[in-house]
């Protein structure tokens, strides 16, 4: 697409001690999400995909409407926060993926999200 709407991803995570069970190889961890519409039209999400990696390679595809329940229209300098989270057997890994969404003529395109990490805040260096 010549002109594809222009949208922002921004991430943050973090680790969720109190939900997590090292024991039993079960971290949990949160991460929020901040979609930007940086365009002059609105720009609708859609659909998500999502590939998860634990440190010890082990994938994870997770694919679905929208997200958090909701399908978002994000209006001109617009912005869509959500906050959601991912369990992993190992205290860091990755994500990485897309957003489906559509202009405002109806015509679909992606926005990739970036590779972000997932770690015990002592693994980070």
């Amino acid at each position: 697409m010549l002109n594809a709407p222009r949208v922002s991803i921004q991430v943050q995570s973090i680790y969720i001690e109190s939900q997590s069970i090292p024991e039993e190889q079960r971290y949990v961890f949160a991460y929020t999400i901040t979609v930007r519409n940086l365009g002059r039209h609105n720009v609708q999400l859609l659909r998500r995909y999502w590939l998860i990696t634990n440190s010890n390679g082990h994938q994870t595809e997770v694919q679905g409407e929208g997200v958090v329940g909701e399908q978002p229209l994000i209006v001109p300098a617009g912005e869509f926060h959500y906050t959601s989270g991912a369990i992993l057997e190992t205290p860091m890994g990755t994500m990485q993926g897309h957003y489906e969404m559509i202009d405002h003529h109806g015509e679909p395109f992606q926005v990739p999200i970036p590779v972000f990490r997932l770690a015990l805040p002592t693994l980070i260096n």
